[in-house]
């Protein structure tokens, strides 16, 4: 019976345990923090850092060219049959034109040997020597490109987010004056003061309030699991967001638009390290055409013996050589010229590219400039149109209850209301999305 509740209680421990471990952590993260957590759990940050631990170790194998190289061998024979030769039978005073068979060596015989060799010059070696900082500078860039990418995107979405909390806000707030007109309505039809009409129609704007907020709190529930899986965050995790938004925020940087340099941007490093390495890729198939010169030694030990245990009673020789040995590339059909050729012509690709980046990075900047300026122009007209309905609700409002003014006069004040603040909200949204896309195209994006 002991044994039994000793099981018992041990499993429920481990499932407590478990529990506990497996409990959803809760985390209040500003923009930044959002960021911080994505390069370190992000997928593809993941792979770009492993990338560059990948091309460290394609340099280590690029220095051991350089290095010499020792190798052992050894083997141990045992001359079962041991092959028979014909000699001329003059060597043994017999007529000539006969043969008598002999044979040579002993049954067993071994050797050991260890070989060096080491490169003196190799144009091409130099060459992947001298390369191997910018191939590491090259996934470095790379990898700031899909920083810079998941830096954009998760300022998106994070910025939306923050923006639909004013929209949630708005909703509330017209739910509210919905319910409070329901309620005057309600009362005044009970008193015989008013229509049902009137109370059905406000039951309508009340359930339409209702079913958008619904609406909005689904597609912000779809942002959060957007954001979260950009980030790398375990889907059951809690995410509360603590950064604000302002139009102030919004309009800063108004003042330096149009200022940007080329080596701000990540593609444009990224692409400068691409034609380095294949301008030292052009370099290495001009070595192709040089000598090549090696320094090689070798020493042998070898033994023979008619024993098997040949090691302690066989008899043992050694010998060794040191040489230099020279390569001189003659001929080889041409193919040298051509892969000169091919990688001139793919560097001469990729300068077209370079170009082509120049007048993108031109473009894009311009492009957003203006997106960024009309943004906020935009947003500025939907602020006041929103500041102007809510004046028209709130005169329309004191009529009614004043009794000067009728149902239809507050209904179509708060319809007219809620469009300029849906108005003002994608307005946000786009300013957030135009300032992100600015910040991007000039390089400025932290």
């Amino acid at each position: 019976m002991s044994l039994l509740k000793s099981t018992l209680l041990a499993g429920l421990l481990f499932i407590s345990a478990r529990a506990i471990t497996q409990q959803p952590a809760i985390h209040a993260m500003s923009a930044k923090d959002c960021i911080e957590y994505a390069l370190k759990n992000n997928v593809q940050v993941k792979n770009s850092l492993l990338d560059i631990q990948i091309q460290q170790q394609d340099n280590r194998g690029v220095t051991a060219l350089a290095l010499p190289a020792i190798n052992g061998s050894g083997n141990f024979t045992d001359n079962i049959k041991i092959p028979t030769q014909l000699l001329p039978g003059e060597f043994f005073g017999q007529p000539p034109g006969t043969y008598v068979p002999v044979q040579f060596g002993t049954q067993y015989s071994a050797f050991g040997s260890v070989t060096l060799q080491q490169t003196l010059f190799d144009g091409q070696v130099f060459v992947g020597l001298k390369a191997r900082k910018t191939s590491i500078e090259y996934r470095e860039k790379n990898l700031a490109v899909t920083q810079d990418l998941i830096k954009q995107n998760i300022y998106k979405i994070y910025y939306q987010l923050v923006v639909s909390k004013t929209q949630i806000e708005q909703i509330d707030a017209n739910i509210q004056r919905s319910k409070d007109l329901l309620h005057v309505n309600t009362a005044l039809q009970k008193n015989g003061f008013g229509e049902q009409i009137e109370v059905d129609r406000t039951s309508v704007q009340l359930a339409n309030f209702e079913t958008r907020k619904l609406s909005v709190e689904s597609t912000i529930d779809n942002g959060y699991y957007g954001l979260k899986f950009l980030m790398g965050m375990p889907e059951r995790d809690s995410l509360v967001l603590t950064d604000t938004i302002s139009d102030d925020q919004l309009k800063s940087g108004l003042l330096n638009e149009g200022i940007y340099k080329y080596e701000d941007r990540s593609d444009y490093q990224a692409l400068e390290s691409t034609v380095k390495l294949q301008e030292f890729n052009v370099k290495r198939y001009k070595m192709a055409f040089i000598p090549t010169l090696s320094l090689t030694g070798n020493y042998l030990r070898q033994g023979q013996g008619t024993e098997f245990n040949i090691f302690s009673k066989g008899q043992w020789f050694s010998s060794s050589y040191a040489g230099l040995n020279l390569s001189v590339p003659i001929f080889n059909g041409f193919s040298k010229d051509a892969n000169i050729k091919k990688a001139k012509l793919e560097l001469e690709q990729t300068q077209n590219q370079f170009n082509d980046l120049k007048n993108s990075i031109d473009n894009s900047a311009l492009q957003a400039t203006n997106n960024f300026h009309s943004a906020i122009s935009t947003l500025d007209d939907q602020k006041r149109n929103v500041q102007l309905a809510e004046r028209v609700y709130s005169q329309s409002q004191k009529k009614y209850e004043s009794g000067l003014g009728t149902l239809l006069d507050i209904t179509n004040a708060q319809a007219e209301l809620s469009i300029a603040q849906s108005n003002y909200v994608n307005a946000m949204y786009d300013a957030v999305i135009a300032k992100i896309d600015y910040l991007y195209a000039t390089g400025q994006l932290k």
